[in-house]
């Protein structure tokens, strides 16, 4: 990969992770209740599913989506269930005036990466995206394992500033709000985006 295809090749990635789905829909409604940094974990799961998926297409697993489609249409209703139950409990939130962003512990952050983990695996359109995308920017035919290796990093880097973007814009629009009502709002507003996102979720064919 030349450095021009590299380049290209990140760029079109940030702007594929700050496109509206389930994904950008899940950060926006954890920054809003819980702050930027609570995002973290939840943004690293998505990516690293998305990173598997760019490596499955890089060695020719297309096949995957359609041989297993029983199981990717099991992920993703587990998935649209899972963020229906997170948006009923943002939507339930008791109100707290003076709420700051909390700590994550590490059971917290293995569920939120679980939880991102899930939101892009049950998404296996991902895989075809990839598939026509890469070529592109690559000859697929002569990549070699330290092409693979850099759109790999190249992902991680152009998805993590696109998602964690996206999670400090709502954090501060977050700190907009300080009456009673307008809290409420607030979490009433992000839990209907995570059950909308859900909901999204499973429509998906």
């Amino acid at each position: 990969m030349t450095w021009e295809s590299a380049l290209s090749f990140f760029l079109a990635v940030l702007v594929f992770g700050i496109t509206p789905g389930p994904g950008v829909f899940a950060i926006l409604a954890r920054a809003l209740t819980s702050g930027a940094g609570s995002c973290f974990y939840l943004a690293l799961g998505m990516i690293i599913s998305d990173i598997l998926y760019l490596i499955a297409a890089c060695i020719g697993l297309a096949a995957l989506a359609t041989h297993w489609s029983e199981v990717f249409t099991v992920v993703r209703i587990v998935g649209a269930v899972y963020l229906v139950y997170l948006g009923w409990k943002m939507w339930n939130a008791p109100l707290d005036l003076n709420a700051t962003e909390s700590k994550l512990t590490t059971q917290g952050r293995a569920l939120s990466f679980l939880q991102g983990a899930l939101i892009s695996a049950s998404n296996p359109k991902v895989i075809l995206f990839y598939i026509a995308f890469l070529p592109t920017f690559m000859d697929l035919s002569v990549m070699t394992s330290a092409d693979i290796g850099l759109a790999a990093f190249l992902t991680l880097i152009a998805l993590m500033i696109g998602l964690m973007s996206i999670a400090m814009f709502a954090a501060r629009a977050r700190r907009l709000f300080r009456s009673e009502q307008a809290v409420k709002r607030l979490n009433r507003s992000a839990g209907s985006i995570m059950v909308a996102a859900g909901a999204f979720l499973v429509s998906r064919n």
